[in-house]
């Protein structure tokens, strides 16, 4: 069986506040290879890393990231109170260009750029991908474009990037159609959205990538399926298993 290469999901989001720095620093640490981040857009058009449009569930405060100014995050704690309460408070909502610095230090690390849905209809899809390879040009030959949008993949294809990725909202005759005319180098789907086995993955020139994965024996499943890269939200833990580790990055 092959071994899955694991995907740090949002960072280390079992043991840390997503999308954050520490977060990342800590999926690096623990030896991912490859790290996945979102990408939402303030009022003014900064990139950030950021899943939800609404600032509650992350910040603990009402309002959109469409609607404020990179400014006015400043004092925001990223710290996902709900999950963590105040244990994490110093922690901030970063800015594409803050994690790109950070990943300039670690070239092994291949990152998957989630642009979100929002931003792309805020900015327009050309303006938004624009900024967004702009911001990662440092490291954009190893990084992996993705989205749910078709449309701006296109655009981000069209615009130099090297990679795409496109993740995939269910599993049926359309998504086969729309993915045999895009052709991504990575096709993205929650596993739940997976027919039983024994139905097979779709055939093409693209790699299997599965999420929400937490547990090394659907890892293993899915790997076996045809999986190539599994994304965990406990990058860490799945790690500690020896098969799993093998396809880690450690120094």
């Amino acid at each position: 069986m092959e071994i899955p290469q694991l995907i740090a999901h949002r960072g280390y989001p079992r043991r840390y506040p997503e999308n954050t720095l520490e977060g990342i620093a800590a999926a690096i640490k623990a030896g991912a290879c490859f790290v996945e981040f979102d990408v939402q857009f303030t009022s003014d058009g900064v990139p950030v890393l950021l899943h939800d449009v609404s600032l509650m569930r992350t910040t603990g405060t009402r309002g959109r990231i469409v609607n404020v100014k990179l400014e006015q995050l400043a004092g925001l704690p990223a710290n996902e109170p709900e999950r963590f309460g105040k244990r994490y408070r110093t922690f901030s909502i970063p800015t594409l260009a803050a994690t790109v610095d950070l990943l300039r230090q670690h070239p092994r690390v291949v990152p998957f750029v989630e642009l979100k849905e929002e931003g792309l209809e805020k900015h327009g899809r050309e303006i938004a991908v624009k900024t967004v390879l702009s911001v990662l040009a440092p490291i954009q030959s190893r990084c992996v474009i993705i989205s749910y949008d078709i449309l701006a993949l296109r655009c981000a294809r069209a615009m130099g990037a090297k990679r795409i990725g496109w993740v995939m909202k269910g599993w049926n005759q359309d998504a086969l159609t729309r993915a045999t005319e895009l052709v991504p180098d990575f096709l993205i789907c929650n596993y739940t959205k997976l027919p039983k086995p024994p139905a097979r993955l779709w055939h093409g020139p693209w790699k299997w990538v599965f999420y929400e994965v937490t547990q090394v024996k659907l890892a293993k499943e899915l790997a076996a399926r045809g999986a190539t890269l599994i994304e965990t939200m406990a990058i860490g833990e799945m790690l500690k298993n020896p098969q799993l580790r093998r396809g880690g990055c450690f120094d």
